[in-house]
């Protein structure tokens, strides 16, 4: 398939460069950084590179494409830029089918607790978020909007609580709530996330929803 990945050159994004590549598929990298996605390209040579605001993109772009891979990131005093890019794809693609739109979304999203309650409830409560709480705050803003959304081709994927560079280990998966491991831990390694959105890309199992993907013991 021909996959267009959003935000290449991120911690999330190349890692889902590097596993399309890999299972043979045609990648088109997008990011503002020239100098970063040659970079990239040195890992991946098969890759084709657009240097480009996502912003910038007209819908005759992006549909050429099967898939639409959303990686993308921004600083927190940007981070509605989330909803604005969401916004941006759906318009797009309304009452559509391809290309399939796929969303890396936050945790902040999930359910968590006796109480069931959002995980962003709790980063907002930790003094020590301050700084960058704006992007899982825009990140739910996202999904709340992508909910509303029957006529567009999408799939959202959370991560666990923390989100780190890594490779890939088994992947869990859920839908709403957060996941942890045999050993109490949440977490999800940027490998474990490419692997999951490659298997979800190459057999489609979700549609319209959102699910989460956590690293296994191993």
């Amino acid at each position: 398939m021909k996959i267009l990945i959003i935000g290449a050159t991120g911690m999330a994004g190349s890692e889902i460069v590097q596993a399309a590549s890999n299972r043979g598929h045609k990648v088109i990298a997008l990011a503002r950084s020239e100098d970063r996605l040659k970079e990239l390209r040195k890992m991946n040579p098969g890759i084709k590179l657009l240097v480009k605001d996502v912003f910038q993109l007209s819908k005759e772009e992006l549909s050429s494409v099967d898939v639409i891979v959303n990686a993308f990131s921004v600083r927190p005093e940007k981070a509605y830029l989330h909803v604005d890019l969401a916004a941006k794809l759906i318009s797009f693609f309304r009452e559509t089918e391809t290309p399939r739109l796929v969303f890396i979304l936050g945790a902040g999203s999930l359910h968590t607790g006796t109480d069931h309650h959002l995980l962003v409830k709790d980063m907002e409560k930790d003094p020590k978020n301050k700084s960058f709480i704006a992007v899982p705050q825009n990140q739910l803003k996202e999904f709340n909007f992508l909910k509303e959304v029957d006529n567009v081709n999408w799939v959202g994927i959370s991560p666990a609580a923390s989100f780190h560079a890594g490779k890939a280990k088994s992947v869990l998966k859920g839908k709403e709530d957060l996941l942890f491991n045999e050993n109490g831990k949440s977490e999800t390694s940027s490998g474990t996330m490419a692997q999951a959105v490659l298997d979800e890309i190459e057999k489609p199992v979700h549609r319209q929803v959102r699910f989460t993907v956590a690293d296994g013991i191993n």
